[in-house]
Protein backbone atom coordinates (compact mmCIF):
# COMPACT_ATOMS: atom_id res chain seq x y z
CA UNK A 1 0.00 0.00 0.00
CA UNK A 2 0.87 3.74 -0.63
CA UNK A 3 1.77 5.11 3.03
CA UNK A 4 3.16 8.50 2.00
CA UNK A 5 3.14 10.89 -1.09
CA UNK A 6 5.59 13.55 -1.32
CA UNK A 7 5.00 15.91 -4.58
CA UNK A 8 7.38 19.01 -5.50
CA UNK A 9 7.11 21.74 -7.93
CA UNK A 10 4.52 19.36 -10.28
CA UNK A 11 1.96 21.24 -11.88
CA UNK A 12 0.06 23.78 -10.15
CA UNK A 13 1.41 22.03 -6.57
CA UNK A 14 4.25 23.68 -4.72
CA UNK A 15 4.68 21.28 -2.02
CA UNK A 16 2.28 18.61 -0.68
CA UNK A 17 2.84 16.18 1.77
CA UNK A 18 0.04 13.40 2.67
CA UNK A 19 -0.06 10.18 4.36
CA UNK A 20 -2.22 7.51 2.93
CA UNK A 21 -4.08 4.89 5.30
CA UNK A 22 -5.47 1.25 4.76
CA UNK A 23 -9.32 1.42 3.38
CA UNK A 24 -10.90 3.12 0.83
CA UNK A 25 -10.04 7.30 0.33
CA UNK A 26 -11.73 9.88 -1.42
CA UNK A 27 -10.03 13.17 -2.82
CA UNK A 28 -12.86 15.33 -3.42
CA UNK A 29 -13.19 18.93 -4.59
CA UNK A 30 -14.00 21.47 -7.55
CA UNK A 31 -13.12 20.80 -10.92
CA UNK A 32 -9.76 22.24 -12.08
CA UNK A 33 -8.22 21.69 -8.06
CA UNK A 34 -5.79 19.36 -9.26
CA UNK A 35 -7.99 16.11 -7.92
CA UNK A 36 -6.48 14.09 -11.19
CA UNK A 37 -2.57 15.88 -10.96
CA UNK A 38 -2.53 14.27 -7.39
CA UNK A 39 -3.08 10.74 -9.66
CA UNK A 40 -1.01 12.18 -12.45
CA UNK A 41 1.60 12.31 -10.04
CA UNK A 42 1.25 8.51 -8.34
CA UNK A 43 1.07 7.14 -11.81
CA UNK A 44 4.59 8.84 -13.09
CA UNK A 45 5.62 6.72 -9.50
CA UNK A 46 4.39 3.66 -11.27
CA UNK A 47 6.16 4.36 -14.84
CA UNK A 48 4.23 6.51 -16.40
CA UNK A 49 5.58 8.54 -19.30
CA UNK A 50 6.94 11.93 -17.89
CA UNK A 51 7.03 15.42 -19.49
CA UNK A 52 8.80 18.28 -19.08
CA UNK A 53 5.41 20.36 -18.92
CA UNK A 54 4.65 18.51 -15.64
CA UNK A 55 7.50 20.98 -13.79
CA UNK A 56 6.01 24.01 -12.01
CA UNK A 57 6.93 27.24 -14.42
CA UNK A 58 9.92 28.57 -12.54
CA UNK A 59 11.57 25.84 -11.15
CA UNK A 60 14.18 23.23 -12.10
CA UNK A 61 12.62 19.89 -11.63
CA UNK A 62 9.55 18.05 -10.53
CA UNK A 63 10.31 15.78 -7.44
CA UNK A 64 7.39 13.23 -6.74
CA UNK A 65 8.23 10.20 -3.96
CA UNK A 66 5.92 7.76 -2.45
CA UNK A 67 6.38 5.46 0.05
CA UNK A 68 4.90 1.81 -0.10
CA UNK A 69 4.65 -1.07 1.98
CA UNK A 70 3.56 -4.33 0.76
CA UNK A 71 2.13 -8.14 2.13
CA UNK A 72 5.48 -10.56 2.82
CA UNK A 73 6.24 -12.42 -0.52
CA UNK A 74 4.27 -10.07 -2.53
CA UNK A 75 5.04 -9.48 -5.93
CA UNK A 76 6.82 -6.61 -5.97
CA UNK A 77 9.16 -8.10 -3.21
CA UNK A 78 9.99 -10.38 -6.03
CA UNK A 79 10.75 -8.41 -8.65
CA UNK A 80 12.96 -6.40 -6.33
CA UNK A 81 14.86 -9.58 -5.41
CA UNK A 82 14.81 -9.88 -9.17
CA UNK A 83 16.61 -6.99 -9.66
CA UNK A 84 18.62 -7.18 -6.67
CA UNK A 85 17.11 -3.94 -5.02
CA UNK A 86 17.79 -4.33 -1.50
CA UNK A 87 14.37 -4.42 0.80
CA UNK A 88 15.17 -5.57 4.24
CA UNK A 89 13.16 -3.26 6.17
CA UNK A 90 10.21 -4.06 4.23
CA UNK A 91 9.55 -0.41 2.89
CA UNK A 92 10.21 0.58 -1.12
CA UNK A 93 10.58 4.18 -1.61
CA UNK A 94 9.80 4.79 -5.24
CA UNK A 95 11.08 8.53 -6.27
CA UNK A 96 11.48 10.59 -9.50
CA UNK A 97 12.18 13.71 -10.62
CA UNK A 98 11.83 15.33 -13.65
CA UNK A 99 14.02 18.49 -15.34
CA UNK A 100 13.19 21.25 -17.25
CA UNK A 101 15.03 19.99 -19.73
CA UNK A 102 13.06 16.75 -20.05
CA UNK A 103 15.52 14.49 -18.65
CA UNK A 104 13.91 12.21 -15.70
CA UNK A 105 16.05 10.31 -12.85
CA UNK A 106 14.40 7.85 -11.05
CA UNK A 107 15.55 5.98 -8.18
CA UNK A 108 14.09 3.17 -6.37
CA UNK A 109 15.27 2.81 -2.45
CA UNK A 110 18.05 5.11 -3.67
CA UNK A 111 18.85 2.97 -6.62
CA UNK A 112 19.31 4.46 -10.21
CA UNK A 113 17.05 2.64 -12.42
CA UNK A 114 15.49 3.41 -15.61
CA UNK A 115 11.94 4.07 -17.04
CA UNK A 116 11.58 1.45 -17.73
CA UNK A 117 12.30 -0.75 -14.46
CA UNK A 118 10.67 1.74 -12.46
CA UNK A 119 7.67 0.86 -14.63
CA UNK A 120 8.12 -3.22 -13.88
CA UNK A 121 7.94 -2.11 -10.65
CA UNK A 122 5.24 0.35 -10.23
CA UNK A 123 2.48 -1.81 -12.02
CA UNK A 124 2.86 -4.44 -9.38
CA UNK A 125 2.25 -1.57 -6.49
CA UNK A 126 -0.34 0.20 -8.49
CA UNK A 127 -3.24 0.20 -10.72
CA UNK A 128 -4.85 3.29 -12.02
CA UNK A 129 -8.40 3.03 -13.42
CA UNK A 130 -9.71 6.29 -15.47
CA UNK A 131 -12.75 6.40 -17.31
CA UNK A 132 -11.21 6.71 -21.15
CA UNK A 133 -8.11 4.95 -20.21
CA UNK A 134 -7.19 1.53 -21.82
CA UNK A 135 -6.22 -0.16 -18.96
CA UNK A 136 -5.52 -3.24 -18.47
CA UNK A 137 -8.64 -5.19 -18.65
CA UNK A 138 -9.62 -3.61 -21.87
CA UNK A 139 -6.53 -5.05 -23.52
CA UNK A 140 -7.43 -8.50 -25.03
CA UNK A 141 -3.85 -10.14 -24.81
CA UNK A 142 -4.03 -9.51 -21.09
CA UNK A 143 -7.33 -11.55 -20.65
CA UNK A 144 -5.59 -14.96 -20.66
CA UNK A 145 -3.05 -14.11 -17.88
CA UNK A 146 -6.46 -12.69 -15.64
CA UNK A 147 -8.32 -15.83 -16.31
CA UNK A 148 -5.40 -18.28 -14.83
CA UNK A 149 -5.03 -15.80 -12.34
CA UNK A 150 -8.63 -16.07 -11.61
CA UNK A 151 -8.07 -20.26 -11.77
CA UNK A 152 -5.58 -20.57 -8.94
CA UNK A 153 -3.19 -23.21 -8.07
CA UNK A 154 -4.09 -26.05 -10.26
CA UNK A 155 -4.04 -23.84 -13.95
CA UNK A 156 -0.78 -22.00 -12.55
CA UNK A 157 0.78 -25.94 -11.94
CA UNK A 158 -0.16 -27.03 -15.38
CA UNK A 159 0.75 -23.79 -17.19
CA UNK A 160 4.23 -24.20 -15.57
CA UNK A 161 4.62 -27.89 -16.28
CA UNK A 162 4.04 -26.75 -20.05
CA UNK A 163 5.95 -24.00 -19.94
CA UNK A 164 8.89 -26.36 -19.27
CA UNK A 165 8.37 -28.55 -21.80
CA UNK A 166 7.75 -25.63 -24.19
CA UNK A 167 11.11 -24.44 -23.36
CA UNK A 168 12.47 -27.72 -24.52
CA UNK A 169 10.60 -28.37 -27.28
CA UNK A 170 11.71 -24.79 -29.26
CA UNK A 171 14.99 -25.74 -28.19
CA UNK A 172 14.97 -28.61 -29.82
CA UNK A 173 13.10 -27.01 -32.91
CA UNK A 174 15.51 -24.70 -33.52
CA UNK A 175 18.36 -26.87 -33.40
CA UNK A 176 16.45 -29.10 -36.26
CA UNK A 177 15.89 -26.43 -38.39
CA UNK A 178 19.18 -24.34 -38.21
CA UNK A 179 20.20 -28.32 -39.34
CA UNK A 180 17.89 -28.42 -42.31
CA UNK A 181 18.20 -24.49 -43.33
CA UNK A 182 22.01 -24.94 -43.27
CA UNK A 183 22.76 -28.32 -43.89
CA UNK A 184 25.39 -27.57 -46.85
CA UNK A 185 26.91 -24.81 -44.44
CA UNK A 186 27.28 -27.40 -41.49
CA UNK A 187 28.94 -29.98 -43.85
CA UNK A 188 31.36 -27.53 -45.17
CA UNK A 189 31.79 -25.89 -41.92
CA UNK A 190 32.84 -29.70 -40.33
CA UNK A 191 34.74 -30.28 -43.54
CA UNK A 192 36.85 -27.15 -42.81
CA UNK A 193 37.34 -28.02 -38.87
CA UNK A 194 38.66 -31.76 -39.41
CA UNK A 195 41.07 -30.00 -42.09
CA UNK A 196 42.52 -27.73 -39.94
CA UNK A 197 42.53 -30.06 -36.66
CA UNK A 198 44.40 -32.92 -38.84
CA UNK A 199 46.74 -30.34 -40.43
CA UNK A 200 48.00 -29.07 -36.86
CA UNK A 201 47.93 -32.12 -35.33
CA UNK A 202 49.68 -33.43 -38.18
CA UNK A 203 52.65 -30.54 -37.62
CA UNK A 204 53.12 -31.67 -34.01
CA UNK A 205 54.18 -28.30 -33.46
CA UNK A 206 56.41 -28.06 -30.67
CA UNK A 207 56.67 -24.25 -28.20
CA UNK A 208 59.43 -22.82 -28.60
CA UNK A 209 60.75 -25.00 -31.87
CA UNK A 210 61.30 -22.32 -34.27
CA UNK A 211 63.68 -20.17 -32.09
CA UNK A 212 65.65 -23.57 -32.13
CA UNK A 213 65.23 -24.54 -35.50
CA UNK A 214 66.36 -20.86 -36.78
CA UNK A 215 69.51 -20.64 -34.31
CA UNK A 216 70.68 -24.35 -36.08
CA UNK A 217 70.14 -22.93 -39.54
CA UNK A 218 72.28 -20.00 -38.76
CA UNK A 219 75.31 -22.24 -37.37
CA UNK A 220 74.64 -24.38 -40.22
CA UNK A 221 74.35 -20.99 -43.20
CA UNK A 222 77.97 -20.18 -41.52
CA UNK A 223 79.51 -23.06 -41.01
CA UNK A 224 82.70 -21.71 -42.90
CA UNK A 225 82.84 -18.67 -41.25
CA UNK A 226 82.51 -20.27 -38.05
CA UNK A 227 85.07 -23.41 -38.61
CA UNK A 228 87.88 -20.46 -40.09
CA UNK A 229 87.06 -18.47 -36.77
CA UNK A 230 87.60 -21.51 -34.30
CA UNK A 231 90.60 -22.55 -36.16
CA UNK A 232 92.60 -19.51 -36.22
CA UNK A 233 91.46 -19.28 -32.15
CA UNK A 234 92.78 -22.34 -31.52
CA UNK A 235 96.36 -21.69 -33.42
CA UNK A 236 97.00 -18.52 -31.71
CA UNK A 237 96.33 -19.59 -28.60
CA UNK A 238 98.26 -23.32 -28.86
CA UNK A 239 101.16 -22.07 -31.47
CA UNK A 240 102.60 -23.73 -34.30
CA UNK A 241 105.91 -25.73 -34.58
CA UNK A 242 108.12 -22.53 -35.66
CA UNK A 243 106.20 -20.49 -33.03
CA UNK A 244 104.59 -20.70 -29.58
CA UNK A 245 101.06 -19.94 -28.69
CA UNK A 246 99.43 -17.47 -26.25
CA UNK A 247 99.21 -20.01 -23.95
CA UNK A 248 102.70 -21.02 -23.56
CA UNK A 249 103.92 -17.34 -23.71
CA UNK A 250 101.44 -16.79 -20.88
CA UNK A 251 103.08 -19.69 -18.42
CA UNK A 252 106.68 -18.42 -19.55
CA UNK A 253 105.38 -14.86 -17.95
CA UNK A 254 103.03 -16.11 -14.92
CA UNK A 255 106.47 -18.92 -14.11
CA UNK A 256 108.55 -15.50 -14.23
CA UNK A 257 106.54 -13.58 -11.65
CA UNK A 258 105.82 -17.10 -9.08
CA UNK A 259 109.79 -16.44 -8.82
CA UNK A 260 109.43 -13.21 -7.12
CA UNK A 261 106.13 -12.88 -5.90
CA UNK A 262 107.12 -13.62 -2.40
CA UNK A 263 109.31 -9.98 -2.29
CA UNK A 264 106.41 -7.90 -2.83
CA UNK A 265 102.73 -7.92 -2.32
CA UNK A 266 102.95 -6.05 -5.80
CA UNK A 267 104.66 -9.34 -7.46
CA UNK A 268 102.10 -11.21 -5.44
CA UNK A 269 99.32 -9.62 -6.82
CA UNK A 270 100.25 -9.46 -10.81
CA UNK A 271 101.52 -13.53 -10.20
CA UNK A 272 97.87 -13.73 -9.33
CA UNK A 273 96.41 -12.17 -12.24
CA UNK A 274 98.69 -14.03 -14.43
CA UNK A 275 97.26 -17.25 -12.99
CA UNK A 276 94.02 -16.60 -12.93
CA UNK A 277 94.24 -15.10 -16.84
CA UNK A 278 95.76 -18.58 -17.80
CA UNK A 279 93.51 -20.90 -16.09
CA UNK A 280 90.81 -19.19 -18.07
CA UNK A 281 92.37 -19.27 -21.31
CA UNK A 282 93.07 -22.93 -20.60
CA UNK A 283 89.46 -23.42 -20.58
CA UNK A 284 89.44 -21.11 -23.35
CA UNK A 285 91.56 -23.33 -25.62
CA UNK A 286 89.73 -26.39 -24.14
CA UNK A 287 86.00 -24.73 -25.49
CA UNK A 288 87.50 -24.42 -28.86
CA UNK A 289 88.95 -27.53 -29.33
CA UNK A 290 85.24 -28.55 -28.24
CA UNK A 291 83.52 -26.62 -30.62
CA UNK A 292 86.17 -27.81 -33.40
CA UNK A 293 85.67 -31.64 -32.61
CA UNK A 294 81.38 -30.74 -32.47
CA UNK A 295 81.28 -28.91 -36.18
CA UNK A 296 80.02 -30.47 -39.02
CA UNK A 297 78.84 -29.90 -42.13
CA UNK A 298 75.30 -32.15 -42.86
CA UNK A 299 73.50 -30.17 -46.03
CA UNK A 300 70.78 -32.32 -45.49
CA UNK A 301 70.23 -31.42 -41.87
CA UNK A 302 70.03 -27.84 -43.11
CA UNK A 303 67.63 -28.51 -46.28
CA UNK A 304 65.13 -30.49 -43.57
CA UNK A 305 65.33 -27.47 -41.34
CA UNK A 306 64.42 -25.11 -44.24
CA UNK A 307 61.35 -27.67 -44.69
CA UNK A 308 60.53 -27.50 -41.08
CA UNK A 309 60.33 -23.75 -40.81
CA UNK A 310 58.55 -23.62 -43.84
CA UNK A 311 55.97 -25.80 -42.24
CA UNK A 312 55.54 -23.60 -38.98
CA UNK A 313 55.46 -20.17 -41.26
CA UNK A 314 52.30 -21.84 -43.17
CA UNK A 315 50.76 -22.27 -39.90
CA UNK A 316 51.53 -19.10 -38.64
CA UNK A 317 50.06 -17.39 -41.46
CA UNK A 318 46.79 -19.72 -41.37
CA UNK A 319 46.08 -19.88 -37.60
CA UNK A 320 48.52 -17.25 -35.78
CA UNK A 321 51.18 -14.73 -35.67
CA UNK A 322 52.94 -17.27 -32.90
CA UNK A 323 53.52 -20.83 -32.40
CA UNK A 324 51.30 -19.88 -29.22
CA UNK A 325 48.64 -18.44 -30.78
CA UNK A 326 48.58 -21.65 -33.46
CA UNK A 327 48.51 -23.93 -30.70
CA UNK A 328 45.81 -21.32 -29.33
CA UNK A 329 43.80 -21.77 -32.07
CA UNK A 330 44.28 -25.53 -32.31
CA UNK A 331 42.26 -25.97 -28.76
CA UNK A 332 39.57 -23.95 -29.81
CA UNK A 333 38.57 -25.92 -32.89
CA UNK A 334 39.35 -28.74 -31.61
CA UNK A 335 36.41 -28.54 -29.14
CA UNK A 336 34.35 -26.98 -32.01
CA UNK A 337 34.66 -29.70 -34.11
CA UNK A 338 34.04 -32.27 -31.08
CA UNK A 339 30.76 -30.78 -30.55
CA UNK A 340 30.00 -30.62 -33.92
CA UNK A 341 30.47 -34.30 -34.09
CA UNK A 342 28.41 -35.15 -31.42
CA UNK A 343 25.53 -33.27 -32.77
CA UNK A 344 26.31 -35.38 -35.87
CA UNK A 345 25.73 -38.73 -33.81
CA UNK A 346 22.55 -37.23 -31.88
CA UNK A 347 21.01 -35.90 -35.53
CA UNK A 348 19.24 -39.11 -36.27
CA UNK A 349 16.97 -39.15 -33.16
CA UNK A 350 16.68 -35.37 -33.05
CA UNK A 351 13.05 -35.33 -35.17
CA UNK A 352 12.09 -38.36 -32.73
CA UNK A 353 12.57 -35.87 -29.88
CA UNK A 354 11.07 -33.03 -31.18
CA UNK A 355 8.11 -34.88 -31.88
CA UNK A 356 7.89 -36.73 -28.82
CA UNK A 357 8.09 -32.78 -26.92
CA UNK A 358 5.28 -31.67 -29.48
CA UNK A 359 3.23 -34.68 -28.62
CA UNK A 360 3.89 -34.06 -24.89
CA UNK A 361 2.96 -30.36 -25.43
CA UNK A 362 -0.33 -31.36 -26.42
CA UNK A 363 -1.08 -33.44 -23.46
CA UNK A 364 -0.62 -30.97 -21.04
CA UNK A 365 -2.37 -27.89 -23.41
CA UNK A 366 -5.14 -30.14 -23.41
CA UNK A 367 -5.36 -30.16 -19.74
CA UNK A 368 -4.43 -26.99 -19.29
CA UNK A 369 -7.50 -25.75 -21.56
CA UNK A 370 -9.95 -28.06 -19.83
CA UNK A 371 -8.57 -26.21 -16.42
CA UNK A 372 -9.45 -23.30 -17.86
CA UNK A 373 -12.79 -23.76 -19.05
CA UNK A 374 -13.51 -24.69 -15.55
CA UNK A 375 -12.06 -22.16 -14.01
CA UNK A 376 -14.12 -19.46 -17.07
CA UNK A 377 -17.05 -20.63 -16.35
CA UNK A 378 -16.87 -19.89 -12.64
CA UNK A 379 -15.55 -16.51 -13.52
CA UNK A 380 -19.11 -16.13 -15.71
CA UNK A 381 -20.77 -16.89 -13.26
CA UNK A 382 -18.92 -14.34 -10.75
CA UNK A 383 -19.34 -11.76 -13.07
CA UNK A 384 -22.66 -11.83 -13.54
CA UNK A 385 -23.39 -11.82 -9.70
CA UNK A 386 -21.43 -8.48 -9.63
CA UNK A 387 -23.34 -7.13 -12.60
CA UNK A 388 -26.47 -7.72 -11.13
CA UNK A 389 -25.32 -5.89 -8.06
CA UNK A 390 -24.80 -2.44 -10.22
CA UNK A 391 -28.15 -2.71 -12.26
CA UNK A 392 -27.01 -4.43 -15.29
CA UNK A 393 -28.43 -7.91 -14.50
CA UNK A 394 -28.98 -8.31 -18.25
CA UNK A 395 -25.91 -7.95 -18.93
CA UNK A 396 -24.12 -11.28 -20.54
CA UNK A 397 -20.29 -11.84 -20.02
CA UNK A 398 -18.27 -14.70 -21.84
CA UNK A 399 -14.81 -15.69 -21.84
CA UNK A 400 -14.52 -16.96 -25.49
CA UNK A 401 -12.24 -19.25 -26.35
CA UNK A 402 -10.17 -19.63 -29.73
CA UNK A 403 -7.37 -21.23 -31.56
CA UNK A 404 -5.08 -20.48 -34.21
CA UNK A 405 -5.82 -21.80 -37.43
CA UNK A 406 -2.83 -23.44 -38.05
CA UNK A 407 -2.70 -24.90 -34.32
CA UNK A 408 0.31 -23.12 -33.09
CA UNK A 409 1.96 -24.28 -30.09
CA UNK A 410 1.92 -20.80 -27.96
CA UNK A 411 4.16 -20.11 -25.04
CA UNK A 412 1.48 -20.14 -22.89
CA UNK A 413 -0.71 -22.58 -23.89
CA UNK A 414 -2.95 -24.26 -26.63
CA UNK A 415 -5.51 -21.36 -25.98
CA UNK A 416 -6.26 -17.42 -27.27
CA UNK A 417 -8.87 -15.70 -24.84
CA UNK A 418 -10.83 -12.76 -24.68
CA UNK A 419 -13.71 -11.50 -22.81
CA UNK A 420 -17.14 -10.90 -24.42
CA UNK A 421 -20.01 -8.72 -22.97
CA UNK A 422 -23.78 -8.22 -24.79
CA UNK A 423 -25.05 -5.07 -22.69
CA UNK A 424 -28.92 -5.24 -23.82
CA UNK A 425 -31.18 -8.26 -24.81
CA UNK A 426 -31.24 -8.99 -28.72
CA UNK A 427 -27.69 -7.66 -29.26
CA UNK A 428 -24.63 -9.99 -30.05
CA UNK A 429 -21.89 -10.48 -28.18
CA UNK A 430 -18.93 -8.36 -28.38
CA UNK A 431 -15.42 -7.78 -27.39
CA UNK A 432 -14.63 -6.29 -23.89
CA UNK A 433 -12.02 -4.14 -25.92
CA UNK A 434 -14.56 -2.37 -28.49
CA UNK A 435 -17.17 -1.38 -25.68
CA UNK A 436 -18.10 2.44 -25.71
CA UNK A 437 -16.91 4.47 -22.47
CA UNK A 438 -19.08 5.73 -19.86
CA UNK A 439 -21.47 4.92 -16.81
CA UNK A 440 -21.81 1.52 -18.57
CA UNK A 441 -18.31 0.84 -18.73
CA UNK A 442 -17.47 2.14 -15.14
CA UNK A 443 -19.68 -0.48 -13.84
CA UNK A 444 -18.32 -3.02 -16.04
CA UNK A 445 -14.90 -2.10 -14.97
CA UNK A 446 -15.75 -2.47 -11.67
CA UNK A 447 -17.77 -5.51 -11.74
CA UNK A 448 -14.22 -6.89 -13.25
CA UNK A 449 -11.62 -5.08 -11.14
CA UNK A 450 -13.75 -6.82 -8.00
CA UNK A 451 -12.73 -10.30 -9.11
CA UNK A 452 -9.68 -9.72 -9.90
CA UNK A 453 -8.72 -7.31 -7.09
CA UNK A 454 -7.56 -9.91 -4.67
CA UNK A 455 -6.00 -12.55 -7.02
CA UNK A 456 -3.93 -9.50 -8.92
CA UNK A 457 -2.12 -8.89 -6.15
CA UNK A 458 -1.77 -5.32 -6.27
CA UNK A 459 -2.48 -3.65 -3.18
CA UNK A 460 -3.07 0.09 -4.16
CA UNK A 461 -5.72 0.60 -6.74
CA UNK A 462 -6.71 4.21 -8.04
CA UNK A 463 -10.19 5.47 -9.54
CA UNK A 464 -9.96 8.60 -11.31
CA UNK A 465 -13.67 9.72 -11.98
CA UNK A 466 -14.52 6.18 -12.98
CA UNK A 467 -18.26 7.31 -11.84
CA UNK A 468 -18.78 10.00 -14.51
CA UNK A 469 -22.50 9.21 -15.98
CA UNK A 470 -24.27 7.66 -13.28
CA UNK A 471 -26.16 8.54 -10.70
CA UNK A 472 -29.53 7.67 -8.55
CA UNK A 473 -29.54 4.06 -7.24
CA UNK A 474 -26.81 3.22 -9.85
CA UNK A 475 -24.09 5.88 -7.71
CA UNK A 476 -24.71 3.93 -4.53
CA UNK A 477 -23.89 0.49 -6.22
CA UNK A 478 -20.75 1.45 -7.79
CA UNK A 479 -20.22 3.11 -4.39
CA UNK A 480 -20.18 -0.05 -2.69
CA UNK A 481 -18.21 -2.22 -5.23
CA UNK A 482 -15.45 0.66 -4.75
CA UNK A 483 -15.98 0.10 -0.86
CA UNK A 484 -16.06 -3.77 -1.23
CA UNK A 485 -12.74 -3.71 -3.36
CA UNK A 486 -10.91 -1.57 -0.46
CA UNK A 487 -11.40 -4.27 1.32
CA UNK A 488 -8.77 -6.24 0.05
CA UNK A 489 -7.09 -3.81 -1.69
CA UNK A 490 -6.19 -0.10 -0.70
CA UNK A 491 -7.96 2.33 -2.32
CA UNK A 492 -7.72 6.05 -3.72
CA UNK A 493 -10.59 7.22 -5.36
CA UNK A 494 -11.17 10.53 -7.51
CA UNK A 495 -15.36 11.41 -7.31
CA UNK A 496 -18.00 13.76 -8.03
CA UNK A 497 -20.72 11.42 -6.40
CA UNK A 498 -21.54 11.96 -2.73
CA UNK A 499 -22.66 8.43 -2.51
CA UNK A 500 -19.22 7.33 -3.20
CA UNK A 501 -17.19 10.05 -1.01
CA UNK A 502 -19.79 8.81 1.68
CA UNK A 503 -18.53 5.43 1.63
CA UNK A 504 -14.93 6.67 2.14
CA UNK A 505 -12.89 6.00 4.94
CA UNK A 506 -10.91 8.69 4.89
CA UNK A 507 -11.33 11.89 2.80
CA UNK A 508 -9.64 14.47 1.56
CA UNK A 509 -10.76 18.00 0.28
CA UNK A 510 -8.65 19.57 -2.88
CA UNK A 511 -8.58 23.30 -3.03
CA UNK A 512 -6.57 25.63 -5.09
CA UNK A 513 -5.56 29.35 -3.77
CA UNK A 514 -3.94 32.73 -5.45
CA UNK A 515 -0.61 33.19 -3.40
CA UNK A 516 0.92 36.05 -4.76
CA UNK A 517 -0.01 35.57 -9.02
CA UNK A 518 0.81 31.82 -8.52
CA UNK A 519 -1.84 29.23 -8.20
CA UNK A 520 -1.32 26.76 -5.24
CA UNK A 521 -3.24 23.46 -4.34
CA UNK A 522 -3.50 22.73 -0.81
CA UNK A 523 -4.76 19.00 0.60
CA UNK A 524 -6.84 18.78 3.53
CA UNK A 525 -8.29 15.72 5.67
CA UNK A 526 -11.89 16.54 6.76
CA UNK A 527 -13.33 15.16 9.85
CA UNK A 528 -16.97 14.19 10.47
CA UNK A 529 -18.51 17.99 10.27
CA UNK A 530 -16.13 18.97 7.20
CA UNK A 531 -17.45 15.79 5.72
CA UNK A 532 -21.36 16.64 5.82
CA UNK A 533 -20.60 20.33 4.19
CA UNK A 534 -18.63 18.76 1.75
CA UNK A 535 -20.95 15.99 0.70
CA UNK A 536 -23.68 18.97 1.03
CA UNK A 537 -21.93 20.80 -1.18
CA UNK A 538 -21.39 18.16 -3.68
CA UNK A 539 -25.32 17.43 -3.82
CA UNK A 540 -26.36 20.77 -4.01
CA UNK A 541 -24.12 22.47 -5.54
CA UNK A 542 -23.03 26.24 -4.60
CA UNK A 543 -25.87 27.22 -2.48
CA UNK A 544 -25.99 24.55 0.71
CA UNK A 545 -29.44 24.54 1.78
CA UNK A 546 -30.46 22.71 4.83
CA UNK A 547 -31.96 19.55 2.81
CA UNK A 548 -28.65 19.29 1.60
CA UNK A 549 -27.37 18.60 5.09
CA UNK A 550 -29.86 16.63 6.03
CA UNK A 551 -28.89 14.63 2.88
CA UNK A 552 -25.34 14.70 3.84
CA UNK A 553 -26.00 13.32 7.17
CA UNK A 554 -28.59 10.61 5.90
CA UNK A 555 -25.51 9.17 2.92
CA UNK A 556 -23.07 9.09 5.57
CA UNK A 557 -25.49 6.93 8.21
CA UNK A 558 -26.15 4.71 5.26
CA UNK A 559 -22.55 4.61 4.30
CA UNK A 560 -21.61 3.08 7.68
CA UNK A 561 -24.72 0.83 7.50
CA UNK A 562 -23.38 -0.61 4.71
CA UNK A 563 -19.95 -0.73 5.91
CA UNK A 564 -20.69 -2.60 8.96
CA UNK A 565 -22.85 -5.00 6.95
CA UNK A 566 -19.14 -5.89 4.69
CA UNK A 567 -17.27 -9.08 5.46
CA UNK A 568 -13.76 -7.95 7.71
CA UNK A 569 -11.32 -6.82 5.68
CA UNK A 570 -8.03 -8.73 5.53
CA UNK A 571 -6.59 -4.87 5.80
CA UNK A 572 -8.33 -4.38 9.23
Amino acid sequence: MLQELSIKNFAIIDHLDVAFKNGMTVLTGETGAGKSIIIDAVGLLAGGRGSANFVRTGTDKAIIQGSFIFPTGGTTYRVLDDLGIDHDDGSVILQREIHASGRNTCRVNGMLVNTSTLKRIGETAVDIHGQNEHQELMQPEKHLGMLDEFAGAKVAKLRENYGQIYRRYTQLQSTLENRRTNEKEWAQHLDMLTFQVNEIESANLQPGEEDKLVAERDRLDNYQRINDALQRSQMTLTGEETAPGVTDQLSNALQAMQGIADFDAAFKQISDSLETAYYALTDAVGAVSSQLDLLEWDEGRLDAIEQRLDVINQLKRKYGDSESQVLKYYDKIAAELKQMQATDEQADDLEEQVAAQETKLHEVGEALSEARHHASEKLEKAIHAELADLYMAKTVFAVRFSRSKNEDLLSTGLDHVEFYLRTNPGEAMRPLAKIASGGELSRIMLALKTIFSESQGITSIIFDEVDTGVSGRVAQAIAEKISGIARESQVLCITHLPQVAAMADHHYFIAKKIVGERTETSLTRLDESNRVDELARMSAGTQVTKLALEHAHELLKLADEVKNSQPNSKNE
